[in-house]
């Protein structure tokens, strides 16, 4: 899937950790995401990029198909790091999460198979196209900590949902 300078100034990606890892609870957790995601929608933005990840990235996910079936215009793009992805957390976690795939708008595998670095590959996917990275983030190192950063380094409007 190849974007455009335009289609990247109207797409925004999502980050943050795993149920496990949060602070906050997952009600507030969705609270936020959605506040910021009608925040993105007032500035144009139309198409947003999740993981798919157990946690942050399907609560919004979640939130975006939401909002899509109230009737705004907005796309759902699942950057999965491989194919069959998630493969990890429980039975219901894993049906929720392919239930959202099914939903969205647009499914894009980003490598061929796990691999090493996959993940962080998915993550540098997602950030180059997009212009706003909405980011659920408690300070912990990891993935969403390698995104934040990979953001700031290009230049990427960085909105952050303290989980503290």
């Amino acid at each position: 899937m190849t974007f455009s300078e335009e289609e990247r100034l109207r797409t925004c990606c999502f980050t943050g950790h795993r149920p496990e890892k949060c602070h906050l609870s997952e009600r507030e957790i969705r609270i936020r995401l959605k506040e910021e995601i009608l925040k993105a929608v007032s500035k144009g933005y139309t198409d947003f990029i999740s993981g798919m990840a157990p946690g942050v990235d399907a609560w919004a996910a979640a939130e975006v198909l939401t909002l899509r079936n109230e009737g705004h215009p907005l796309r759902l793009i699942c950057a999965l790091p491989y194919p069959g992805f998630p493969s990890k957390g429980t039975e219901t976690e894993r049906q929720w999460c392919a239930k959202i795939i099914r939903e969205a708008d647009v499914k894009e595998v980003i490598c061929p198979r796990y691999l090493p670095g996959c993940f962080l590959a998915r993550d540098r996917w997602m950030v180059d196209r997009s212009s706003l990275v909405i980011a659920v983030f408690n300070g912990s190192g990891g993935g969403t900590a390698f995104t934040v950063n990979y953001a700031n380094e290009c230049g990427r409007e960085v909105t952050v949902i303290e989980d503290r």
